[in-house]
């Protein structure tokens, strides 16, 4: 099973949340998404790629008290000062010690937002629509220190404007007679979020002029040619002081003697390029694409070691 993922609402001009009594309304959190399967081998937690991460998260272990077989899907996040905060959440995922897991679960819990019931004793419930599964969640799943199940609102727009106010990353929309399309991307579900954010994949950079520090990124997304990256563009914001040379530092170990993209770079942006193996995802935010596909005025805001290439989408 991978989770369903949705769709980006259409932002031209104000945003138009989806509105009426066929749709349902959810904060969007800044966490990692996670399904979290309960049967015979106690609690699985597997990431958005389909790794286990059950390790990084000793908090959600008590979930088990709950029922013998249930498959949940939600998000893991690091609430800090009543906000999800994405840098205190991530590394979760690449925990492979059970002491470390549990010292970091000491300091900086996590906490899971269930929004999701997938199955439930036996039953597969994937097949029903999203109102039905969702009054089981809610009856099944009471609210606990380490994870709950977030409300859901009738009033989309009123929603989106009041997580703006208070600075969230925005709002999910349900259709209420969808069903769970394991894997896919579907406009049942569409996401508004208040930042452009994309997600891209790293396929070289550019040292600053007489100097050997970062100073752009040549990122792309997956083309249809294996392997390869189309090009969208140059990132040059955001990589100064710390996260740029931590950045730098991670890149050194990505070095190719060939371009990954599948077109030739213009040369404005070329010059002087380092190559590199098209592994590393990043978010970066934007004003939007241009005509010719190209990001308008990118800035870099995080490593996204949950996600491979393969999860990352035009």
């Amino acid at each position: 099973m991978r989770p369903m993922l949705a769709t980006p609402g259409a932002a031209a001009g104000p945003v138009l949340v989806p509105q009426g009594a066929d749709w349902r309304h959810e904060v969007k959190w800044d966490g990692v998404r996670l399904l979290a399967d309960i049967g015979a081998d106690g609690l699985v937690a597997t990431s958005r790629s389909g790794r286990n991460v059950s390790v990084g998260f000793p908090e959600f272990a008590g979930l088990q008290s709950l029922a013998s077989d249930m498959l949940l899907d939600g998000e893991a996040v690091a609430l800090i000062d009543g906000k999800p905060d994405f840098s205190h959440i991530v590394d979760r995922v690449h925990q492979s010690s059970a002491i470390s897991a549990a010292q970091a679960a000491a300091n900086r819990p996590a906490t899971f937002m269930i929004f999701d019931l997938l199955r439930f004793d036996g039953m597969d419930l994937s097949g029903l629509p999203w109102a039905d599964r969702r009054r089981l969640l809610e009856d099944l799943i009471p609210p606990a220190r380490h994870w709950q199940v977030p409300p859901t609102y009738a009033d989309g727009q009123q929603l989106w404007e009041a997580t703006a106010e208070q600075g969230l990353e925005g709002v999910v929309c349900k259709r209420v007679t969808s069903r769970y399309y394991s894997g896919e991307r579907s406009e049942d579900w569409l996401k508004f979020p208040h930042r452009r954010t994309q997600s891209v994949v790293i396929g070289g950079w550019r040292p600053e002029v007489g100097r050997q520090v970062l100073g752009g990124l040549l990122v792309g997304t997956p083309s249809s040619s294996q392997g390869q990256l189309t090009f969208r563009g140059r990132v040059g914001s955001g990589l100064s002081g710390a996260a740029g040379r931590a950045l730098q530092a991670t890149l050194a170990g990505l070095a190719s003697d060939h371009s990954p993209f599948a077109q030739q770079i213009p040369a404005e942006d070329s010059a002087r390029a380092r190559w590199l193996h098209p592994s590393l995802v990043i978010d970066v935010t934007s004003l939007g694409t241009t005509r010719g596909g190209r990001l308008r005025q990118p800035s870099f805001q995080r490593v996204r070691t949950d996600l491979t290439p393969q999860d990352v989408t035009s």
